[in-house]
């Protein structure tokens, strides 16, 4: 097997083009120690700087621009996608949607040098309804902006990066086994830590069925919205519901019956920002406060099914 030394001199420009996309798509795969390297290389090696440049940026134009059609297209929902296949804890995208609706989409041109934000920005600029041009010029500054700086770091140290270079090549495919048990173990950890975060999360639910009954039967449990800003935005609020964010706890609480029934809901994978809100209410000795299972999705699929009822059973007595 050819060492590593030689495979970056002969596929450099492939190999950044790849390492790019495929991190850019979301997958947990380190693409700026790549461009590093190929910016020292770049210096007075075989490989050409500003083909690696055009090659790079190229990668991240593909990647942003799927994931700005995606969002468009399907909205809401291609965050929840996103969000089921991060390896990152998932608080959602609550913090990033919020910070994205902040700064609008001049937050493309620094999404990139944030872990987390740099995929879920494109698909929120679609969802956001952010235009095709505005988004493309946006998008490509912070492309060149992050690219060129890996390339520009590499070539600045491009002494340092050859002798560790020289040092992988007399390694030969041992080099290559060792950053694959790295990436393993990178992705190991990652997938630790967000498992670890779930059961942090782990409250016993509120099932669409028991709030119904709660309901019916006059308990007038508090609805407390958890989700973002921006996805209140995207989509509509249980009617009633109180809006966490942007409200203090202390001023929800105030005058408020710690027997009451709080049920809180978000539409993250898990529940997790309904749960991490529901303890924020125990920790206040609301023992009751529970988060929804199936957050908002399943509201809005309860309604739906009551609505179709209702109208079967109208059909059936007229």
């Amino acid at each position: 097997m050819a060492n590593l030394t030689d495979l970056l001199r002969e596929y450099g420009v492939l190999i950044v083009f790849l390492t790019v996309l495929v991190e850019q798509i979301g997958l947990p795969i380190p693409a700026y120690p790549v461009l590093i390297v190929a910016g020292a290389l770049a210096v007075d090696g075989p490989l050409h700087g500003p083909l690696a440049l055009a090659f790079a940026l190229l990668a991240c134009l593909i990647s942003d621009y799927f994931w700005f059609r995606a969002g468009r297209a399907y909205g809401k929902r291609i965050l929840r996608v996103l969000c089921r296949i991060s390896l990152n804890p998932d608080v959602c995208v609550s913090q990033t949607e919020d910070n994205f609706a902040r700064y609008g989409a001049k937050s493309l041109i620094v999404a990139k040098f944030v872990p987390g934000f740099n995929t879920v920005a494109p698909p929120l600029a679609g969802a956001m309804g952010t235009s095709t041009p505005r988004f493309l010029a946006y998008t490509l500054a912070g492309g060149l902006l992050w690219s060129g700086t890996g390339l520009a770091i590499g070539g600045y140290f491009h002494t340092s990066v050859d002798d560790v270079l020289e040092l992988l090549s007399t390694m030969g495919s041992t080099a290559l086994s060792v950053l694959g048990l790295l990436l393993a173990a990178f992705i190991l950890l990652k997938y630790v830590e967000r498992r670890r975060f779930q059961r942090g999360m782990q409250l016993e639910r509120v099932s669409i069925g028991e709030l119904a009954d709660l309901i019916a039967h006059g308990h007038d449990p508090l609805l407390v919205d958890a989700r973002s800003a921006t996805a209140q935005q995207l989509e509509a609020p249980i009617p009633g519901a109180v809006l966490f964010h942007g409200t203090p706890l202390a001023e929800l609480v105030a005058g408020l019956d710690k027997d009451r029934h709080i049920v809180v809901y978000c539409s993250c994978p898990n529940d997790v920002s309904a749960a991490a809100v529901a303890k924020q209410f125990q920790a206040q000795g609301f023992h009751r406060a529970r988060p929804l299972q199936g957050g908002l999705d399943a509201w809005n699929a309860h309604v739906t099914q009551s609505s179709r009822t209702t109208i079967e059973n109208a059909g059936q007595t007229a």
